[in-house]
């Protein structure tokens, strides 16, 4: 598709899909085939194979495969092919010899004419392949998997090989729903990306005098954990509307509450952000931690920043991730900032400690990745203000050093 859409055209042969049922099965990835194929830019060949009509007697080779692919690829003047799959041109045949022979023609032949093709097949059961032979034929070996751990469900893809090319050799977290294919390197990006001495505020006075009176570094990391009810959604929320009010767009990925749900809460401490939801300025992602795989749930943050571009990206809480393992969400987490970092987009994430737990503990340990680090507590019964907030940590920047109270109230939250 990707071809056709940027001038190059395709022909792609199916031999267990007939084109109806293509174009059927593409429309759910967000892809208009039939669109494509009335204007020539693919061509689908449909090769019907029986095995029950087969009988193989003498020499077997791909001969009137090769007449109706080359007239194929003539009428649409196409230098990109399919063949979905390779196994099903030698079902039922016996001779091993005959078909590694005429699959390393097949492979010769497109080479010749520089065609650049993409061949899908089974995987063996100690081999790549099913016959043994592709994967050291072609320039360019994919391998696909799709497994289940605790009853979630990860699709990945790896590069066993690619001649000529340098490329990652881990496996690479992949999704599909209707927007089509995204693919997310797992590798943590290099430690390369710019450190910006602008200051973005808080979205709170008080707060911003805490740093100095100008706020955070824009493009840094930053961590607000606290137990239940200390207000770390409340003041990541303010964030979001400063970013907001300056016109620059903020994505947060809620992971507790429904949109409508979030908005009504945050109207009751005097913030309304269905205004900004409006003017598109803020988006609201929200999906249960346990729906989707760790990567998966990676893959569609990466996407959502890509297909946003914001300034300003809140995830709130960090600690619902706390289901896989320590490296795996460890490594999750450090590949999110790293990309965030590398956008220079500024990310807040808000962390529950459970009740009773020591308040400079996380569970997920991503502390030492995170620039700034706020710590905030409940007041013990009958002290004044209801909840206190401290720095234990700004990279770079003067800060204070004092534990600041301060209120909720339905007119805002106020220092006390």
């Amino acid at each position: 598709m990707w071809g056709a859409e940027h001038g190059e055209p395709g022909v792609f042969v199916a031999f267990e899909e007939t084109k109806e049922d293509l174009i059927k099965n593409v429309r759910s990835l967000g892809y208009d085939l039939e669109s494509f194929i009335k204007r020539r830019k693919i061509a689908i060949e449909y090769v019907r194979l029986e095995r029950a009509e087969i009988e193989e007697t003498g020499e077997y080779d791909l001969e009137a495969l090769f007449i109706r692919l080359n007239d194929a690829l003539k009428v649409t003047g196409a230098k990109r092919l399919v063949i979905d799959s390779v196994e099903t041109l030698f079902a039922g045949l016996q001779n091993s010899g005959v078909l590694r022979s005429e699959l390393r023609r097949l492979l010769v032949w497109l080479k010749e004419r520089g065609i650049t093709a993409i061949i899908t097949g089974e995987k063996g059961v100690q081999t790549l392949t099913r016959q043994g032979l592709e994967e050291y034929v072609s320039d360019c070996v994919i391998t696909l998997d799709h497994r289940v751990s605790d009853q979630v469900s990860t699709r990945r893809l790896r590069i066993v090989k690619y001649r000529g090319s340098a490329h990652g050799t881990n496996e690479y977290p992949f999704l599909i729903d209707e927007d089509g294919i995204v693919v997310l390197p797992i590798t943590s990006l290099q430690l390369v990306h710019n450190a910006s001495m602008e200051r973005v505020s808080t979205g709170l006075p008080w707060l911003d005098q805490m740093f100095g009176g100008k706020g955070w570094f824009r493009g840094s990391s930053i961590l607000m954990s606290g137990s239940a009810g200390t207000a770390k959604t409340t003041l990541a929320s303010y964030f979001l509307d400063a970013t907001c009010r300056r016109g620059e767009r903020a994505l947060m990925f809620q992971f507790e509450e429904s949109p409508a749900q979030y908005l009504r809460n945050m109207r009751s401490t005097g913030l309304n952000l269905e205004p900004w939801v409006r003017k598109g300025l803020l988006t609201l992602h929200a999906a249960r931690p346990t729906l989707y795989g760790l990567e998966f749930h990676l893959a569609t943050m990466h996407r959502e920043v890509l297909k946003r571009n914001p300034s300003v990206v809140v995830v709130d809480p960090l600690s619902s991730f706390t289901g896989g393992t320590f490296d795996e969400v460890n490594g999750m987490l450090m590949r999110l900032i790293d990309f965030l970092k590398g956008r220079n987009v500024t990310s807040l994430f808000t962390h529950l400690i459970p009740g009773g737990g020591p308040v400079d503990k996380t569970d997920v340990g991503v502390s030492s990745l995170m620039d700034t680090w706020i710590i905030l507590r409940n007041s013990p019964p009958g002290h004044n203000g209801g909840r206190h907030l401290s720095i234990l940590k700004s990279r770079g920047m003067p800060h204070s050093s004092e534990t600041r109270a301060f209120e909720l109230t339905n007119r805002g939250t106020v220092a006390v």
